[in-house]
């Protein structure tokens, strides 16, 4: 039996693993002090009777499956037990040192990467929106920029480059990250920084149609506040990113001071690399029931998995509403299994699982700034249901991702930012 708990009087720097093969088995104690991030139960399921594995490198601790899974090498894990490897990034970085972890059950959740489609540069010069230290590159960048272009002796050209943020990508997190963006030029920038007033511009590249999954009216009306509040659409395929610019498939220039990537996601290499069948989109195959066919007692959820051809049912889209409601029905099938007797390894092959997980898509919803924000309840593009935007729209997005947030003590905190915010501006302080 594997479990996951905090480690006494180091609440926030680490968390002890324990594995137990018999109930009069000694403890394996293993401690973490680099690992600083917090976890969730799903409802039903105790960190006594299911191990969490955190398989990511965007906190501060991270293991996988030997070989190093960010490597892409070939990952035969059809065995019991695991091998592992820890992975350390940041402040205070530790060797990597190997360890094995024998699971009754094991759940891979591994989530995916940015997309590049294999462009040149991208992963060099550009910055994704993925993670939290994205998102502070992306602050730091731009206000460095904004204090490089105020030095004596930089042409109006070079400002000109410097000040231009680049959006690549057209989906919901490219449209809102760029309305955010504009809002936050309009209304913060411009006051502290006068001379910026007529260099500094956004600029939001896409291939096709922006928001191409919400309805016709929406995304019209997306693209009008959008344009409205400054923001010039471009369409157009990136064929290649450079330092300073980046290349149209017609061969315009583009210049940029500040490349955000935003163009979807695909499967990372620890994915890739797992040696089982996959399903369209080069994603860990799964049945019904998330089940990894090719290996008794692997189940798969979130971005890194999906439905096998042989199911005759489409891949999921890589949303968070997806990976929930895949967690919380797993949740419910591992505590069926465990009720029935099937908690350990190589036990469930003769248990009944219950109805197959079904996913009903409750909508889609993007602020685009000023205020405003789309929100369709259809459950496909081509179904008919609530389609609405403007400011209701913007107080329902914002409702609803408080409740998203986890406890009490963080929506307090978050409802408060948001007020901050809106009375006193956002702090645009170089950190």
């Amino acid at each position: 039996m594997l479990g996951l708990r905090p480690q006494r009087g180091m609440r926030r720097r680490g968390w002890w693993f324990w594995a137990r093969d018999g109930p009069d088995a000694d403890s394996l104690k293993i401690s973490i002090p680099a690992f600083t991030t917090s976890f969730a139960s799903p409802p039903g399921i105790t960190w006594s009777s299911l191990h969490c594995w955190p398989p990511r490198a965007s906190a501060l601790w991270n293991s996988g499956l030997l070989p190093n899974p960010l490597e892409g090498s070939n990952l035969p894990f059809l065995g019991n037990p695991v091998n592992c490897q820890t992975v350390t990034d940041g402040a205070g970085t530790l060797e990597p040192w190997n360890f094995t972890i024998a699971y009754d059950k094991l759940v891979i959740a591994a989530g995916a990467e940015a997309s590049t489609f294999g462009i040149r540069g991208v992963k060099e010069h550009a910055i994704f929106l993925r993670e939290v230290h994205h998102a502070q590159e992306i602050r730091r960048k731009l206000l460095l920029n904004l204090m490089l272009s105020d030095v004596p002796g930089v042409s109006d050209e070079e400002k000109r480059r410097l000040l231009h943020c680049v959006v690549v990508g057209g989906g919901p997190t490219g449209v809102e990250f760029s309305g955010e963006l504009s809002d936050f030029i309009t209304r913060d920038v411009r006051q502290r920084y006068a001379h910026v007033k007529d260099y500094i511009r956004v600029t939001l590249i896409e291939a096709n149609e922006i928001l191409s999954s919400f309805d016709d009216r929406l995304r019209i009306y997306a693209t009008k506040q959008l344009i409205k509040s400054g923001v010039r659409l471009v369409r157009g395929i990136v064929k290649d990113v450079q330092p300073e610019k980046i290349v149209l498939s017609d061969g315009t220039d583009v210049p940029y001071g500040l490349l955000v990537w935003s163009t979807g996601v695909g499967p990372s290499p620890f994915v890739k690399s797992v040696d089982v069948p996959k399903s369209p989109g080069g994603r860990i195959g799964v049945d019904e029931w998330l089940r990894v066919p090719a290996v008794q007692d692997v189940f798969a959820i979130g971005d890194c998995c999906g439905f096998l051809e042989s199911t005759g049912k489409p891949v999921l889209p890589a949303l968070a509403q997806v990976a929930e409601r895949q967690g919380k029905y797993l949740a419910q099938e591992l505590n069926r299994i465990g009720k029935a007797g099937g908690g350990r390894a190589n036990a469930a092959m003769d248990i009944d699982l219950g109805s197959p997980f079904v996913y009903r898509h409750l909508g889609s919803m993007a602020t685009i700034g000023r205020y405003k924000a789309l929100v369709d309840l259809r459950q496909s593009k081509e179904a008919r249901g609530l389609s609405v935007a403007g400011f209701g729209s913007w107080f329902v997005w914002r409702s609803a991702y408080l409740t998203r947030v986890i406890s009490w003590r963080n929506r307090f905190y978050v409802a408060i930012n948001w007020l901050t915010t809106l009375v006193f501006g956002r702090d645009i302080s170089r950190i």
